[in-house]
């Protein structure tokens, strides 16, 4: 098995450490061995941990303090376990999606665990349950402790390309509801078809083209799209309810009520909010994000949502900044670049020494 270029300040092989990880499978719901594993590898205080929620802290300081927090899931596997080290990368589940981030964790940590000064105070969150829906997750138990509460800055370590990916658009499901009347094939006229209700209402959504919107000089793209459509009861039965779901992903320049209020106005009809996970503010004027930036680290919008907008609600600046690609995440050749490793690490090591 080829092993990586090591760099001299890199005190393990970064890729024998990812592949360590992704050969623990860990998808949402099934964490514990990949915690067990995490508590074992990071030789820091453990101040937390509960829910499989681990937080750890180098010791007492008067330094800033920064959060570096990653998932432990994943989604479930696509015939990429176990993983393997090949052309420069390692392959396998959760590669990038962000086993590599973990990975790039746990060697900072460990690192910071043996440092004698560093220029600000470290904290590593380690939790499950972020491919699934935000209503599982255990993040909000840890803010309900105060633990983080004074952080200048919590980066996630997500998939980025290595690029600072700062703010990210909300995320709206709703359910859009047409009703009709049933009545006999034979006779149609006697009720009130639904689909064609639905037809009708939905041509206002069906291909509505993307809003661009600049944030603090950054463009997000606010996107409607249609998810799911349901109806019907038989093939002789004119349908009297037809049921449409409908995905809004919208800018952080607007507030939550603002968002559901602009899917109101675009989806028109009576829509109900099934579930929603606002976007977070862009953190560019962060001095932390503007030390990782004059380091060479371009800044770009987040065109997706990520656990970064559950810290915003808190009230704390955070980032997504992470090795990992987003074209391989989630695919069956998941995969992360060896040197991409490297470089998180050496910026995040960086970043924290004196």
């Amino acid at each position: 098995m080829p092993r990586a270029v090591q760099n001299p300040r890199v005190p393990l092989d970064l890729a024998e450490r990812t592949l360590e990880l992704v050969d623990v499978p860990s998808e949402s719901w099934q964490e514990s061995a990949l915690a067990e594993l995490v508590r074992a590898l990071v030789p820091l205080e453990l101040v937390y941990d509960d829910d499989l929620t681990l937080l750890f802290r180098r010791g007492a300081s008067e330094q800033p303090l920064v959060v570096f927090a990653g998932h432990l899931d994943t989604v479930p596997e696509n015939e990429n376990l176990p993983g393997r080290i090949d052309g420069g990368a390692v392959h396998g589940l959760g590669a990038s999606d962000m086993k590599g981030g973990l990975a790039v964790m746990v060697e900072l940590a460990r690192w910071a665990a043996a440092a004698s000064e560093l220029a600000l105070d470290p904290a590593f969150l380690f939790f499950p349950r972020e491919e699934i829906s935000v209503e599982h997750s255990p993040l909000p138990r840890l803010f309900n402790n105060g633990l983080i509460a004074d952080a200048a800055l919590v980066v996630v370590l997500e998939p980025t390309d290595n690029e600072l990916q700062v703010g990210c658009v909300g995320n709206v499901n709703a359910r859009l509801r047409f009703v009709g009347r049933s009545a006999h094939t034979a006779r149609p006229w006697l009720g009130v078809n639904a689909i064609d209700l639905a037809v009708e209402g939905l041509g206002s959504v069906a291909g509505l083209a993307p809003h661009d919107v600049e944030v603090e000089g950054l463009p997000f793209r606010e996107v409607l799209s249609l998810t799911r459509i349901e109806g019907g009861r038989a093939d002789n039965v004119v349908p009297d309810l037809v049921e449409a779901t409908l995905n809004f992903r919208y800018a952080p320049h607007r507030t939550p009520a603002e968002a559901e209020a602009r899917l109101r106005e675009l989806a028109g009809g009576e829509v109900e909010i099934v579930s929603h996970s606002p976007a977070a503010p862009v953190a560019v004027d962060n001095e932390l994000v503007q030390r990782l930036r004059d380091n060479g680290f371009p800044i770009t919008p987040k065109q997706a949502w990520t656990p970064v907008a559950q810290f915003a609600e808190r009230g704390l600046d955070a980032v997504n900044f992470g090795p990992g690609a987003p074209r391989y995440a989630h695919t069956r050749d998941e995969q992360i670049e060896i040197s991409a490793l490297e470089r998180s690490f050496e910026a995040l090591r960086v970043l924290l020494s004196p």
